[in-house]
């Protein structure tokens, strides 16, 4: 399906929760000399304006990083995410929300790359224009995530972040994620994956991180955020998680003292709160 605009929710509650976890993967990496890739399977436009267009409809970055925006009490590591997204907006007006393949860029090095995906040929066109002064560092494919994945395990360096966050309006993407997960940790077991779902009264949705658990991974950690009671018409999100294979060690310390923090200041009613798990040693 390619009705799906990321626009429409640019900055949202799932976008700070996906995106602040990024920047601890990315920052993580780049603490050893040697070089790492960033893989994004559903990279999106790169960039989204919040004051026209699609973001400013409904306007869910308000609920997101508009309640972030001002504070001077973030931790640290949530305050880094928040100070990327202000770089993006040097006059500190919040008009503008950058994507993942940003995020990425602005906390990786030199020698490390970027290997982009995004199939829907607008969007593709647009993350093509904002990185072609990357040069070789960045590389924009208009095709299918899953399989543009695939193809990259293993990357040369032999050190990888992947994102895989799809829209989840096709049912399917609840098995595509599955079995791509299973299928790469075969081809690159080492390698660190990150994976966004939505939290919604589908059974599909329920049962993801149940069965991401009993991938052959060396280790896994299962955070998510719930912002709100779940609608008892059963439409709508009312959340959405992060599960990451192969984490950091001190990723879980991190999570513990900002999770607390997101909910407080995210909640829309008194529905909201966290889970933070992760496999035994």
């Amino acid at each position: 399906m390619l009705s799906y605009r990321h626009a429409f929710h640019a900055g949202n509650h799932a976008d700070v929760l996906k995106h602040f976890l990024l920047v601890q993967l990315t920052r993580y990496l780049g603490q050893k000399d040697k070089s790492f890739w960033y893989i994004d399977t559903h990279a999106g436009a790169g960039a989204y304006a919040l004051d026209s267009g699609y973001a400013a409809k409904l306007a869910e970055y308000k609920d997101g990083i508009g309640r972030l925006w001002a504070r001077n009490d973030l931790p640290a590591a949530l305050a880094d995410y928040v100070e990327l997204v202000r770089k993006f907006n040097p006059d500190r007006r919040l008009r503008a929300y950058p994507g993942s393949p940003y995020f990425a860029l602005w906390t990786m090095r030199e020698q490390d790359r970027l290997r982009l995906f995004e199939l829907h040929s607008k969007d593709a066109r647009l993350l093509q224009e904002r990185f072609l002064d990357a040069g070789k560092q960045v590389i924009v494919e208009t095709t299918d995530g899953f399989a543009g994945l695939k193809a990259l395990l293993p990357p040369p360096p032999r050190r990888a972040v992947v994102l895989i966050d799809p829209a989840y309006e096709d049912k399917h993407d609840y098995e595509r994620v599955f079995h791509a997960l299973k299928e790469s940790l075969t081809r690159f077991p080492d390698g660190t994956y990150a994976l966004w779902y939505p939290q919604l009264t589908r059974l599909d949705a329920h049962e993801l991180p149940q069965r991401l658990k009993r991938l052959p991974a060396k280790t896994w950690l299962h955070v998510a955020l719930r912002v709100k009671a779940p609608a008892k018409d059963g439409f709508g999100m009312h959340g959405s998680g992060m599960f990451i294979l192969n984490q950091p060690w001190i990723l879980r310390d991190t999570l513990a003292e900002v999770m607390p923090y997101l909910v407080q200041l995210l909640a829309q009613d008194a529905g909201a709160g966290f889970a933070l798990e992760q496999s035994e040693a």
